[in-house]
């Protein structure tokens, strides 16, 4: 494929400061819509999520955009190429948000999209192929869904990477429905995920997926970066559903040697499991570790009763495959043992295994040009946290990622972006998708 010329770096970089208003109307507009008194929450095939996909889909509308939707939800939003024949590059990132959550989590990925279309557009630069942004639905689904499920419910279901009965197996936290019942209630159709009919998104009709995401960590902030260029995302090893079942019993009238303490118990085999990270860090092994829930039942826990049961969740994070499925033999032998000495019982669940995925080199390398080009200081980063570009690279398709500075981390209400990192990725990113073509071929899938 012969590449196509495009527009001067300065007419992009032009463009983009132009098309800087749009971003900005977006990103208030969206707070103002799904602001709950804290932070912002968008549910996963919820109200707030559903308020986020219609803003976008009419500020497509007014920019003259092709849009449809997908039997998952998911909103595809379309700059006609010259030759439509071709694998279109897809743009694009989640809409939803946690509870109480930041504003640029997931939603600055679409904003820059549509961003970058318009700058295109200013800047007199039609491109060879269809450029999509795409909304994607539910990839915050570990905040909203609990049950056995991979997590990026949105993404891996027209990718075809849904596993058998998941569409049953993950249940919504809030209305105890299974997720084919949320699709199916939020106006789509979850039997086109049912059986083997192959994804919804065709792998060799794809030429790459980019993805702009706010760092969710402090590198860029601390080393005084703007930009980042993402190496890896690490893969996880999740307990979503785990419980430890002892005895109720009275707290001042059981000896100790009597006892089936499920909190003691509980907290014993997430101490430990920090003590193994801890020796992994010292072997320079990837990891980090995280329990993120740990409670007990409210309606029988009491200050004098010894507690009968602890429900709990455990993520282990790596870039090394060979560390996650380790940590599944340590996890449940401790398990095991720790249950056996101390007289009860340690349900892991079923643990879900999402492996590492390494961004596309061929992409990297050009957009390390285009910062050059651009005069952007960027860095190379490895992601801690997952994204639906991850789910992209799973399904046999290039994808890369653009870190913006964040000074305050994300998952919570005071995510920090500033607009001026951010036309300086979506600088980056109105580079990368008009001189697209000029990729080595050897990044794109067989076709």
């Amino acid at each position: 494929m012969i590449a196509q010329s495009a527009p001067p770096a300065s007419t992009l970089a032009d463009a983009t400061t132009a098309s800087m208003p749009l971003a900005v109307r977006l990103f208030d507009e969206l707070r103002r819509l799904t602001a709950d008194g804290v932070g912002v929450t968008r549910d996963s095939y919820g109200a707030g999520e559903q308020l986020a996909h219609d803003l976008f889909e009419e500020a497509a509308r007014s920019l003259d955009l092709e849009t449809r939707k997908d039997p998952a939800g998911n909103l595809y939003m379309t700059l006609p190429g010259k030759e439509r024949s071709l694998p279109a590059w897809f743009v694009g990132s989640h809409l939803d948000s946690v509870l109480h959550g930041g504003n640029y989590d997931g939603a600055a990925g679409v904003v820059a999209g549509l961003t970058a279309l318009d700058a295109l557009r200013r800047a007199g630069a039609r491109p060879l192929r269809d450029i999509t942004v795409m909304g994607i639905r539910a990839e915050e689904c570990s905040t909203w869904f609990v049950g056995h499920h991979g997590g990026h419910l949105g993404s891996r279901a027209v990718l075809g990477l849904l596993w058998p009965g998941e569409l049953d197996s993950a249940v919504h936290v809030r209305s105890g429905k299974t997720l084919a019942q949320c699709i199916d209630e939020a106006g789509f159709d979850s039997t086109c995920f049912r059986g083997n009919s192959g994804p919804y998104l065709k792998p060799e009709r794809i030429a790459g997926y980019l993805e702009l995401h706010i760092e969710q960590g402090p590198v860029l902030e601390h080393r005084g970066y703007p930009v980042g260029i993402v190496t890896g995302i690490r893969g996880a090893l999740r307990g979503r559903s785990a419980r430890t079942t002892g005895g109720y019993t009275h707290s001042g009238a059981v000896p100790h040697e009597l006892r089936q303490d499920a909190v003691l118990a509980s907290a014993e085999l997430v101490n430990t499991l920090d003590t193994v990270w801890t020796r992994m860090r010292a072997a320079n092994r990837d990891m980090v570790y995280t329990v993120g829930k740990f409670f007990t039942d409210p309606e029988h826990h009491s200050i004098v009763k010894v507690p009968g049961e602890v429900n709990f969740a455990f993520d282990i994070r790596s870039q090394d495959i060979g560390v996650l499925d380790e940590m599944r033999g340590v996890v449940t032998k401790l398990a095991e043992e720790i249950g056996a000495r101390r007289n009860v019982h340690i349900d892991l669940g079923e643990m879900s295994l999402v492996r590492p995925a390494e961004m596309d080199a061929a992409i990297r390398a050009h957009m390390k040009t285009g910062c050059v080009e651009l005069s952007i200081p960027y860095m190379d980063i490895p992601s801690g946290a997952g994204h639906d570009a991850a789910d992209f690279h799973d399904a046999g398709i290039p994808a890369a990622m653009i870190f913006i500075r964040n000074a305050n981390g994300s998952h919570n209400p005071d995510e920090a972006m500033e607009m001026d990192d951010f036309a300086l990725g979506t600088r980056l990113l109105t580079w990368t998708l008009a001189t697209a073509d000029r990729i080595e071929p050897a990044s794109a899938p067989a076709h």
